[in-house]
């Protein structure tokens, strides 16, 4: 009863869409008229998002266990539900502790029924070979804002916000849940997703002659500094992610550039995310996985120099480049954590890792805000610093066999 690859890709990368549409990206557009509607603040609103995200920060190691041990389709099936049930329950919302009571309830979907969720649905069906369907769902899904932010101002303007929550819920019922049910229950292989990857099996070149397996062992980068240093890469990645996708048109805004030319410009971040997994996909395959990390966190806090040096006309330049370094990234935290450490029980470590991201999602939000209200222009200088942070972590990461290709 195995499925196609393609379509399992194709059934988790539309679900992923759905999943981010609905919750990652879904303030952005609502919050204010939640705001106005509910008698709340607008930051008060971006609180009970924060709240969601450290929900799915205390959750997200549970999440990881339960799909290393029964698969992903359960877990994404029954998150399907649970997004539904929090999107009705913030579409019914009267007030703040309703708003907190449906974020709450969302931030258990999103522990469970984004990226992490499905990188570790893919490592328990394909093991190590789980690289290029990881990078084939991140672009199905690299639209989710493309998609969502549109989609969302579009119900509100005709409908209302509570419209919009429950038009999304409804997709979740309808279109998530049957896509994420169809995914396979067993490994393609049943002894792909235990088999660990050694230091001598990742990335090798194909070999020439056969040759017995090697004795299994611990992998190389299996210590605490290795998972330290990956952990800050997320939070910080995580960090300016979540800040730009809050915060852009705002930001390019107080830099100047006119509010309809700074939606186009933080609409290229979609397309930018794409882009930047096709090449990664194509003229990145064939290098070690922390090249391509350590190019693509570099793209963010070099567009916004760029753009802080040259003002206006730089800012596109600076949403492509922090779209497609974003883009690449969001599938490292997928392929890093399985290079360095291994298939066995990654679903687990995957979810301890992005303990630290989820907490600076949650803070995000707040913080950038704060910056760019005390510092106007000038709080790009943070996001650029923190990325400079990130990428020295990244350099100082050390991958088994760097200089062989990783397999296709």
């Amino acid at each position: 009863m195995s499925q196609p690859r393609s379509v399992t890709i194709a059934s988790l990368g539309i679900a992923q869409t759905l999943a981010w549409a609905s919750s990652y990206y879904l303030p952005a557009m609502l919050a204010t008229s939640m705001a106005r509607d509910l008698d709340v603040s607008t930051p008060t609103v971006f609180l009970g998002f924060s709240l969601a995200l450290v929900v799915s920060a205390l959750l997200g190691p549970f999440a990881g266990k339960a799909i290393d041990r029964y698969g992903g389709r359960p877990v994404l099936a029954a998150t399907s539900f649970i997004f539904a049930a929090g999107l009705a329950t913030l579409a019914l919302a009267q007030g703040p502790v309703g708003l907190f009571v449906a974020w709450a309830i969302l931030g258990v979907a999103m522990a469970a029924g984004l990226y992490e969720a499905a990188f570790a649905t893919l490592v328990h069906l394909y093991g190590k070979d789980a690289r290029g369907a990881i990078t084939g769902i991140t672009l199905l899904a690299g639209f989710a804002s493309t998609v969502g932010w549109p989609l969302s101002a579009w119900l509100e303007l005709e409908w209302g916000w509570r419209a919009a929550c429950g038009v999304w819920a409804g997709l979740h019922l309808l279109v998530a849940l049957p896509l994420n049910w169809m995914l396979p229950s067993t490994p393609a292989s049943p002894a792909s997703p235990a088999a660990p990857l050694s230091p001598t099996s990742v990335p090798m070149a194909p070999a020439t002659t056969a040759t017995a397996p090697a004795p299994e062992r611990e992998p190389a980068q299996s210590s605490a500094r290795t998972a330290a240093l990956l952990a800050f890469v997320f939070a910080v990645t995580w960090f300016i992610s979540t800040a730009m996708a809050a915060h852009l048109p705002r930001l390019l805004q107080v830099h100047g550039v006119p509010l309809a030319t700074a939606l186009v410009f933080a609409g290229l971040v979609g397309p930018a995310q794409v882009a930047g997994r096709l090449l990664e996909y194509g003229l990145l395959r064939n290098i070690h996985p922390l090249v391509s990390a350590r190019v693509a966190g570099a793209m963010h806090t070099l567009g916004a120099l760029v753009f802080l040096a040259v003002g206006v006309p730089a800012g596109a330049v600076f949403t492509v480049l922090h779209g497609a370094g974003n883009g690449v990234l969001t599938i490292a935290k997928g392929t890093l954590p399985l290079v360095l450490f291994g298939a066995k029980d990654y679903g687990a470590r995957q979810g301890l890792l992005m303990v630290p991201a989820r907490f600076a999602q949650a803070l995000s939000p707040w913080l950038f805000g704060l910056a760019i209200d005390r510092f106007g222009a000038g709080a790009l200088w943070f996001s650029a610093a923190l990325g400079a942070l990130g990428l020295t972590a990244l350099m100082l990461l050390q991958g088994p066999r760097m200089t062989q290709v990783r397999p296709a």
